[in-house]
């Protein structure tokens, strides 16, 4: 809040980082609200999609007018690709929750975004036409191998 408070303009505010931002549920939502409270700015997390696994529940309900979008880190067309691609914990059960994710949050959240870094060998057609299915907005993010 404090490094919010120091600013004096800003179009958004965006809950994102190494990790996943929704580990973090309650805190996010305390300063979610408050910055809503204070300043009635837009709010965006980036998220891999996978909050509901790890939490044992939808916690999109609780998001709900706090969250103007949720960037979706979708990054493959099938769980295959998904598992190469992505360390999760949960499998295969992993590329389902993303899609889930983005199906259930596209009825609450006024914007949702799939998102796909443009790494060799993944098919971002396939992926587009995946993200267009779950009602999400297609957005590719750009692969930067150093």
């Amino acid at each position: 809040m404090a490094a919010v408070d120091a600013e004096d303009e800003f179009g958004e505010i965006v809950f994102c980082g190494f990790g996943e931002s929704l580990i973090r549920l309650d805190l996010v939502v305390c300063v979610a609200r408050e910055l809503k409270k204070r300043y009635g700015c837009r709010i965006r997390i980036n998220t891999d999609g996978q909050a509901n696994l790890v939490h044992g529940r939808n916690i999109i309900p609780e998001l709900v007018g706090l969250v103007d979008t949720v960037s979706v880190s979708l990054n493959a067309p099938d769980a295959v690709t998904y598992i190469r691609l992505c360390n999760t914990p949960f499998g295969s059960a992993g590329f389902s929750a993303v899609c889930d994710f983005i199906r259930e949050a596209r009825h609450q959240i006024p914007k949702v975004i799939a998102s796909v870094v443009n790494v060799p060998g993944v098919d971002i057609d396939a992926c587009r036409v995946l993200a267009e299915s779950l009602g999400a907005t297609f957005r590719v993010r750009e692969f930067k191998d150093e």
